[in-house]
């Protein structure tokens, strides 16, 4: 298996509350060493029992971000240096909870709550913490049709309550726990919304924002 899959399936195994992650990666051949972590030089290898190289991952912001994390190791991938991906100490967040932590999901619930509920049509944002997170952001969230704001960290895209143009409630929900299941953070916010519309031989209505159609 891909080392890329491993930390994958890795993250996906840590609790949501999970601060910071170290993983040992035992290589196949141990020949390939010495090449190995002159690759892994942005996610700051240190050299453990037996040869491992071991990384630390952090989701506080002052280390090797899951992102950085990944993108090391699919240049080991992508070098076919393979090997085994074994995790080790798990620190979580003391002062988060799964009752109190605000994921993308429960972000998109309350933006909902603000709004009337006979809602038919609307414009909502998500906008990521970290820029390392906009690549496979916008492949977690691919089916909202996510629209990048320029050079931002935001995404933009429509949702619909009934019918008509834009991803359904639950859609748009399933999406964001898949940002939150890697790790992302951010908020989710509803710029514009329209009640109780019907269209009549169109897919619904548009706003004109700054002379463009969304």
């Amino acid at each position: 298996m891909k080392l890329t899959r491993q930390w994958e399936a890795l993250q996906e195994s840590l609790p949501l509350t999970w601060s910071d992650v170290t993983f040992e990666i035992t290589l196949e051949d141990s020949s390939d060493a010495a090449r190995a972590k002159a690759m892994l030089t942005s996610a700051q290898p240190l050299t453990g029992q037996g040869g491992a190289l071991v990384v630390r991952v952090t989701r506080a912001g002052n280390g090797v971000t899951p992102q950085m994390a990944r993108r090391a190791l699919a240049r080991l991938d992508e070098e076919r240096i393979h090997g085994t991906l074994t995790p080790g100490a798990t620190i979580t967040d003391s002062t988060r909870s799964a009752g109190s932590t605000t994921t993308l999901a429960a972000s998109w619930d309350a933006a909902l709550a603000t709004i009337p509920s006979d809602w038919s049509d609307l414009l909502a944002e998500v906008e990521l913490s970290s820029s390392d997170w906009i690549d496979d952001g916008a492949l977690h969230l691919g089916p909202i049709n996510p629209r990048r704001q320029g050079t931002t960290l935001a995404f933009q895209f429509r949702s619909s309550s009934r019918f008509g143009y834009g991803a359904s409630i639950g859609m748009v929900r399933r999406c964001l726990e898949r940002c939150d299941a890697a790790g992302m953070s951010g908020t989710v916010s509803v710029l514009r919304v329209l009640s109780d519309t019907h269209p009549v031989g169109t897919q619904g209505p548009v706003w004109q924002i700054a002379g463009k159609t969304v």
